[in-house]
């Protein structure tokens, strides 16, 4: 018998903001919304730090024990799609979750066509759907509670283990309100299933700033999930030990340009 171990269920958000002006060190990726904002390209090593610092702790919402440190999956990760939404996104998804496969070193992600199988369960749905979606999926009282204190725009829900491995995530992602938002939504929220589960309002570089919405996948989001999945980290690792051992892996990964 499988020996049932303790989890956290951490839950995300993207709220309703204004988009936050970016740099212009290169124009947005061909596929991008209409007006994306550009992408910065170069980063030293401590903006690489304390991003990941900041985005790989921490979470908008807790349910149970406290995370000891970061999370995320110790295995092949396989992808379901459920779209009820009156607009039909699932090929647009599957590029998506395809691009993350192909971008990230060490993430391997293939799509399936059975939710009980899944690791990251995706719901497309419609606008007016949202909230009775997370009253099913997580009650009532926390749903409606949620709603009403942080005006959600999509959601992403991460459960994982005490030792930091991810057990699953659900995400609820908007298809009916326009390329834009679906687009932000994806990205961002797929961020959030694969581990980068905190926002930093004050980072300029990330999509993962309540501030910016971007609609696709950012040199410097790509790079810390690199790092997340990088086999020299490990989940459950503490900050200090994460801290410690960032500098001498972004180097060996080659990707800051200065100190």
């Amino acid at each position: 018998m499988r020996r049932l171990r303790p989890f956290v269920i951490v839950l995300l958000v993207t709220l309703t903001v204004p988009a936050f002006a970016a740099s212009d060190r290169q124009p947005a990726p061909a596929g991008a919304p209409v007006n994306a904002p550009p992408q910065y390209t170069a980063f030293t090593s401590q903006d690489l730090i304390r991003g990941f610092m900041a985005l790989a702790f921490g979470a908008d919402l807790r349910v149970g024990m406290k995370p000891k440190g970061i999370r995320r999956f110790d295995r092949a990760v396989t992808v379901f799609i459920d779209s009820t939404g009156s607009v039909d996104r699932r090929t647009a998804m599957r590029s998506i979750v395809e691009e993350y496969g192909r971008s990230i070193p060490h993430l391997a992600v293939s799509l399936i066509a059975n939710e009980d199988d899944a690791d990251i369960i995706v719901h497309l749905i419609d606008e007016k759907d949202f909230e009775s979606a997370l009253v099913r999926a997580f009650g009532v009282k926390t749903a409606r509670a949620f709603v009403a204190r942080t005006d959600p725009q999509c959601m992403t829900s991460v459960r994982s283990r005490s030792d930091g491995v991810i057990v699953t995530s659900t995400s609820f992602i908007i298809a009916d309100k326009g390329d834009r938002v679906f687009l932000d939504c994806a990205y961002h929220e797929l961020l959030h299933a694969f581990g980068l589960s905190n926002h930093d309002q004050h980072n300029p570089w990330t999509m993962l700033n309540q501030h910016r919405s971007v609609g696709y996948l950012d040199v410097y989001d790509r790079a810390l999930l690199t790092l997340l999945y990088d086999p020299r980290l490990a989940p459950g690792m503490s900050r200090g030990a994460v801290r410690k051992r960032l500098p001498g892996l972004i180097a060996s990964l080659g990707l800051a340009r200065g100190p």
